[in-house]
């Protein structure tokens, strides 16, 4: 179960990161952008550490409150969540 949690972490993570890397792009280029609701909830179904590391990379989102404020508090809450899986285990 433990193996399963931190593989599908893992790649919820580094499909986040890639779609702030892609939206990123389209922005830069002018194009049709992928949704702010998509970013946020790819952060809430587990890949905040994604997003953050998006963010910060690739300087995006970071002047929107929702995402300046709302990523950090997601990621947060994961560590905690995270925490306490690994010692009910």
């Amino acid at each position: 179960m433990t193996e399963f949690v931190i593989c599908y972490l893992v790649a919820v993570n580094a499909v986040t990161f890639v779609i702030y890397g892609i939206d990123k792009l389209k922005a830069l280029r002018g194009k049709w952008r992928l949704s702010e609701s998509l970013l946020l909830l790819s952060a809430v179904l587990g890949g905040s550490v994604g997003a953050w590391l998006g963010m910060w990379l690739w300087h995006h989102k970071t002047l929107h409150k929702k995402f300046k404020y709302g990523i950090p508090l997601i990621l947060m809450a994961h560590a905690v969540a995270f925490i306490y899986f690994l010692n009910r285990v």
